[in-house]
C-alpha cells in the first residue's frame, strides 16, 4: 500500500501545481479564464483572488511531494503526516468545489480522488 499512497500523492501534488501555473502564472490567457469559467469582463476582478489561490495549491502541492520524498527517506511519520495533512485539504478543497460549482464537476473530482486514494493508503499502511 506504500506505493499506491506515493502514487497517489505524487498525483495529487502534480495535479495541484497545474493549478497553480494556471492561476499563478497563466491566468491572463482566455483559454485558461474560461477552463475556470471565469469571463473576460470578470477576469480583471477575479485575477488576483486566482493568483493568490494558486499559492495556496502550490503549498498542497509541496507538502504531498516532500511527504512522499521524506517517508522514502526513511522519515516514515512526518512523511505520512505530511501526505495526510496535505492531501486532507485538497479533498476538502474539492468537497467545496463540487458543492459550489456542480458545472466543475470534473476539476473537483481531479482535485479530490487521487489525495482520498492516498490517505486511505496511507492509513492502511
Amino acid at each position: 500500500m506504500t506505493v499506491v499512497a506515493w502514487v497517489f500523492a505524487v498525483v495529487a501534488g502534480i495535479f495541484h501545481l497545474a493549478a497553480f501555473v494556471m492561476e499563478s502564472i497563466l491566468f491572463d490567457r482566455p483559454a485558461v479564464q474560461r477552463r475556470f469559467g471565469v469571463d473576460a469582463a470578470s477576469a480583471a476582478g477575479v485575477g488576483p483572488w486566482a493568483f493568490n489561490q494558486g499559492f495556496y495549491n502550490l503549498a498542497l502541492a509541496a507538502g504531498a511531494l516532500v511527504g512522499v520524498i521524506t517517508w522514502a527517506a526513511d522519515h516514515e511519520t512526518v512523511g505520512r503526516t505530511l501526505i495526510v495533512f496535505s492531501c486532507a485539504a485538497m479533498v476538502l478543497a474539492g468537497i467545496v468545489l463540487l458543492a459550489s460549482q456542480r458545472r466543475l464537476w470534473q476539476s473537483a473530482l481531479g482535485q479530490a480522488v487521487p489525495p482520498a486514494i492516498a490517505i486511505v493508503a496511507t492509513l492502511a499502511t
